[in-house]
């Protein structure tokens, strides 16, 4: 190793203190982990609907993506209170990575009055606690000392594996492994060193399909937790009616993104297409990245796992430790 790499390994080490880096590399532990949950429903369901909140609550919103064909209603819930239409016949997930978060013990407790079929999902706390008490079911996160972010690999995995010990899905294993071989591949830890490159000093601003608008908002928030910049998102076709004339009179230095599907619509395609020459032509640089693989299980957590290692090359580029949110925890000290 030239004496050049070794500064620049060491200048990680100083920057990412708490390793971030390693906690992407496990993901496929995660998935592994998850898929072994053995927790399944006692009864049929008609509905259902997964709580949390921030890094807690997109494990649903992936769900709703990936099981959007499913005959079963999905809803996600990022609030204190439960929708009226929540019955005894509605599974409801309660997820909080630390189990204290207020609105989702809140939403727990309506669960409780309703008589809905509840799991909870935690890595202790106070959910956990409460769980036993009510004899409800709970998946323990056995993934500690991580920001909740960081634990979304798990909380949709098990989610899927308890609706596939239920017989609502069929057998995921063989999608599920091609999943994990994928993300494995160097390639796209290598796409995102690319983009990061691209990215410095720039606003990212981050386009998909309607379908999956849970992808380009976790590119999104990606930037905001891990970088600690701004970015925005939005999706085809309504980013057309409005928002793509702001490209009329820049005010900032954006750098757009486009995840594009292989299964999105075909006039969505052509939307893409047409809005990405005419972005250049007004000076903004575009980024298009494809879907690829041969499932959608595959296709959106590879292109997430670009996003996730985007942000942390771009976090290190302007020597940001990407794990703290320390404007997200003075703000829940002054709410008390």
């Amino acid at each position: 190793m030239i004496k050049g790499q070794e500064e620049e390994e060491l200048d990680i080490e100083d920057i990412d203190k708490e390793d971030m880096a390693k906690c992407f590399k496990e993901f496929p532990l995660q998935i592994r982990d998850a898929f072994k949950v053995s927790t399944s429903l006692s009864k049929s369901i008609d509905s259902i609907f997964i709580v949390g909140m921030g890094g807690s609550a997109f494990g649903g919103d992936l769900l709703r993506a990936y099981l959007s064909k499913l005959s079963i209603p999905i809803y996600s819930v990022r609030d204190y209170s439960l929708p009226e239409f929540v019955t005894r016949n509605s599974l409801v997930f309660v997820v909080s990575y630390s189990g204290n978060t207020e609105e989702t013990i809140n939403a727990y407790r309506m669960a409780i009055r309703k008589d809905a079929q509840i799991i909870t999902m935690s890595a202790g706390g106070k959910l956990e606690k409460l769980a036993s008490r009510q004899d409800t079911l709970h998946i323990n996160i056995p993934f500690r000392d991580i920001q909740p972010r960081m634990s979304y690999c798990f909380q949709f995995f098990a989610m899927l594996k308890v609706l596939e010990n239920s017989g609502i899905l069929k057998d995921l294993k063989p999608e599920v492994e091609k999943t994990i071989m994928n993300m494995n591949k160097p390639m796209f830890k290598e796409m995102a060193q690319e983009l990061a490159q691209k990215l410095e000093g720039k606003v990212p601003i981050i386009y998909s399909s309607n379908t999956l608008k849970p992808l380009a908002y976790k590119w999104k928030i990606n930037f905001n937790e891990n970088t600690k910049i701004h970015a925005f998102c939005n999706v085809f076709p309504e980013m057309n009616h409005n928002e793509m004339l702001g490209y009329t009179d820049l005010k900032a230095g954006y750098y757009v993104i486009i995840l594009k599907d292989e299964d999105d619509y075909h006039r969505i395609k052509k939307r893409m297409d047409i809005t990405k020459k005419l972005i250049q032509q007004r000076g903004v640089n575009v980024t298009e990245i494809g879907l690829k693989g041969h499932t959608l299980l595959t296709r959106m957590f590879t292109a997430l796992y670009v996003g996730d290692w985007t942000s942390y090359y771009l976090a290190i580029k302007h020597k940001t430790d990407p794990t703290p949110v320390d404007l997200v925890e003075e703000f829940k000290g002054l709410m008390g």
